[in-house]
């Protein structure tokens, strides 16, 4: 037996541990999660977690709790995979449906500012030009907000905004006001 055949026979000796440990590994995970559903939601609720924190609109976070549900109950009933969706859907619809009133509720209640609508009526300059049915940008303050107007706007013109969309601002040239 020469060197190579040497390190064959221990290539091979450590392959077929490591898929060993693999195998017994896998094995106690399925004791302790139950079903491969589990390890499913959890997966979904973490993903849907995740590009929660990046679009902050709260919808998301619903469906990741609602996700959650469903790992809760697929610990309990594992093969009952319908089940599993349709209490998902619910907890997540109810969860919309239920803060909706309170959100509104949050934002009437005394002291609550809105950042955005505060901006309707400064003046604000024109970084990118405007061309009529295109966006362009303008500054506010120190904010940069895409914008449209009903007439053509050059770059560095002085621009008061009249309204404000969810992340588009309509503007009009400062001398225009009526």
């Amino acid at each position: 037996m020469n060197i190579n055949d040497i390190h064959a026979c221990n290539i091979f000796a450590e392959l077929r541990n490591s898929i060993a440990v693999s195998v017994r590994c896998s094995s106690i995970i399925r004791k302790v999660v139950g079903s491969p559903m589990v390890v499913f939601w959890l997966i979904a609720a973490g993903v849907l977690f995740v590009v929660e924190m990046m679009t902050l609109t709260f919808y998301l976070l619903w469906l990741s709790i609602g996700a959650l549900a469903a790992g809760l109950v697929s610990l309990i009933v594992p093969e009952a995979i319908l089940f599993q969706v349709v209490l998902g859907s619910l907890v997540a619809l109810g969860l919309t449906i239920f803060s909706k009133p309170l959100v509104s509720k949050f934002r009437s209640s005394r002291g609550f500012k809105d950042t955005g609508t505060e901006i309707v009526g400064r003046q604000g300059i024109v970084i990118e030009p405007i061309e009529q049915g295109r966006y362009g940008q303008v500054k506010v303050g120190g904010d940069t907000w895409s914008a449209s107007s009903d007439q053509s706007l050059g770059k560095d013109e002085v621009v008061r905004v009249v309204k404000r969309g969810t992340t588009i601002i309509e503007v009009e040239r400062w001398g225009d006001m009526n």
